[in-house]
Formats: C-alpha cells, structure tokens, sequence
C-alpha cells in the first residue's frame, strides 16, 4: 500500500497542480474513517458521519473551482488516498492491535525493503525504458539526498502519531499540513492558480478538521475520570491521559 500510494501519488503530480493534489488529498480522512469503521478501529456515529461531510464537501467545492482540472491526475491521486488509507489502517493494526509491539524505526525497517520491491517491479516493465529512450540518467543528488531525509522524518513522525493515537487522527491533522503546502506551491510555482472558490472550500475542509479535532478532545477528556489505575500505576497512567487529552 505505501508502494502504491509512492506511485499513483507522484503520478498525479504530472497532470495536475500540487496545491489542486493537496486538495484532494483532504477527502482522505472520509476514506481512512470508512475503512477505519470496516476494520473495527472507529466507532460508527451521527457526528463523525457529519464531520467526514464537512471535509468531502469543502474539497468538492475546491475541486468546483479548479481551473485546469484532468481527470487523468485526479483518478491517479483518488488511487493514492485509497492507498494511504489502506496504509494507515494497516499499520495500525499491526502496531496497536495485533499486539505486534514495533518502534517506529523497526516498523520502517520491514516496511521500506517491501516497498522498495513493490515499486522495482513495476519500474522494470513501465518505466524503465522510457528511461532509457531518454538518454542518460540525471538524477540530482543534493536533491534526491533531501528529499530522501525528509521522507524518512515523515514517516518517522506518522508511525510515531500512529502508535499514540490513531489512523484517522494523522490523516485529519494531515489536512493541515496541506494547507500549508498548497499555500506554498502557489508562491512557488507558476501552474498553480487558487481561486476564491478553492480557498472557500477548503477553509470549509479545514473547518472540519477542527471540529473533528474538538470531538477527539471531549472523547478523550471523557475517559479520563473513569479510568481506574492499578496499585503503583497511578502516576503513569494519569500522566498518559493527560499527555493523551492535551493530543
């Protein structure tokens, strides 16, 4: 899933804008809930049900007010939600509830060989020779060097958030970070152009981010009080509840 979402997501990149992408990426919240409630990692309820409407329907009307919209990156970048969701699902089986107790850095050093593998495969039968059509290979290394740091300080941080909250908690906070980044790419780059259709809708995506985030907030408050710490524990177990809270 990390191997598909790699692809299909960089993919996108080619037909559409980074802030359009970014954009889109924000109905991936709606898509790790439903999965979640599948897996049996969300409760279903009227609420959440609302909130995931909010966020769709702000990146609708974001996505109403594209002005060079292609379907062909739009379906490349709805495959790379699928695939994240599927991710984040994933690990956080493995992670909370499988009782597979791994670091992050142990988490990573299974999962990157295996994407690695995923995506080589692949690259060898499309992409490969038209690699070699193009002449000689020009990789930046500085570049690929940063962008390779990063990334490993990305997932450094989701298997962290992950192993202390949950999938949907770091796809809708995620929301945030894309806000910045399409913000971002509009200064950077020429082929990006917002509207006031595309920041109305997504303020009103970011809108339910926040309520989301307050309803994650009362939840974990609520629990708080009822929660009955054995002999010698006390301490430890306010101490995560109250860290937990304040998350």
């Amino acid at each position: 899933m990390f191997a598909m979402t790699l692809w299909l997501g960089n993919t996108a990149y080619l037909y559409i804008s980074v802030a359009f992408a970014q954009m889109l990426k924000a109905i991936m919240p709606v898509a790790v809930f439903i999965l979640g409630v599948a897996a049996g990692l969300e409760m279903m309820s009227c609420r959440m049900l609302l909130i995931m409407s909010i966020i769709s329907f702000g990146v609708l009307v974001a996505s109403y007010g594209e002005l060079n919209i292609n379907w062909i990156g739009v379906v490349y970048q709805m495959g790379g939600v699928v695939g994240e969701a599927l991710r984040l699902i994933f690990m956080e089986l493995l992670v909370k509830r499988k009782g597979i107790k791994l670091n992050p850095i142990s988490l990573m050093y299974y999962v990157s060989p295996c994407s690695a593998i995923c995506l080589f495969v692949p690259w060898i039968f499309l992409e490969k020779s038209k690699m070699e059509g193009n002449g000689t290979w020009n990789f930046h290394f500085v570049v690929l060097t940063l962008n390779s740091l990063c990334t490993f300080a990305l997932n450094l941080s989701v298997f962290l958030v992950i192993s202390h909250t949950s999938a949907l908690t770091i796809r809708v906070a995620g929301v945030v970070k894309d806000w910045v980044v399409v913000l971002v790419s509009a200064l950077l780059f020429a082929d990006t152009k917002l509207t006031i259709i595309n920041l109305f809708g997504y303020a009103i995506a970011i809108a339910g981010v926040a309520a989301y985030n307050n309803h994650k907030l009362k939840k974990e408050a609520s629990k708080v009080p009822s929660e009955t710490p054995a002999d010698g524990d006390s301490i430890p177990l306010v101490s995560q509840a109250y860290t937990n809270t304040e998350r």
